[in-house]
């Protein structure tokens, strides 16, 4: 019987494509779903030092939901470095001028903190409608309840 713990090497690893539809999905649930699916902890040959996840498009971004008042009380800031340099953003600014940015940095905070949460972090496609350019690629349909 073999008792060596089962490591993934990079010639080994299969990355399949996906295709969500965000609409109507609550954002922190579909984040933490499209985190796992990115870091490939659904697979049973997910090894942590190896990029093993798998490729995402998102689609429909613009119509993504957020549960309560977080629309309007939450805020999403940034900072240049430079003096004066945050800026404050609400959450419904966001969702009408910039889904995409949105969906994308609620992955990137559930990813490691690490350079291979950028690796996985390039794999995720957010569009605004629901039109993609990755139809070669044969993406299969996901479905996030």
């Amino acid at each position: 019987m073999n008792r060596q713990t089962y490591l993934a090497k990079n010639d080994e690893v299969k990355q399949d494509w996906w295709v969500v539809d965000a609409s109507d999905q609550v954002l922190g649930r579909l984040a933490t779903k499209l985190a796992v699916i990115l870091m490939g902890k659904h697979k049973p040959t997910y090894t942590p030092h190896h990029d093993v996840g798998d490729f995402i498009v998102v689609l429909n971004a613009e119509k993504i939901a957020l549960t309560g008042a977080k629309a309007d009380q939450k805020v999403y800031k940034t900072y240049s470095g430079h003096p004066s340099g945050q800026k404050t953003y609400t959450y419904r600014w966001m969702i009408e001028n910039k889904p995409e940015l949105l969906i994308e940095e609620s992955v990137r905070r559930m990813l490691p903190k690490n350079k291979l949460a950028r690796h996985m972090l390039k794999k995720l496609k957010v569009y605004r409608g629901g039109e993609h350019p990755h139809q070669a690629q044969q993406p299969q349909v996901l479905e996030v309840a």
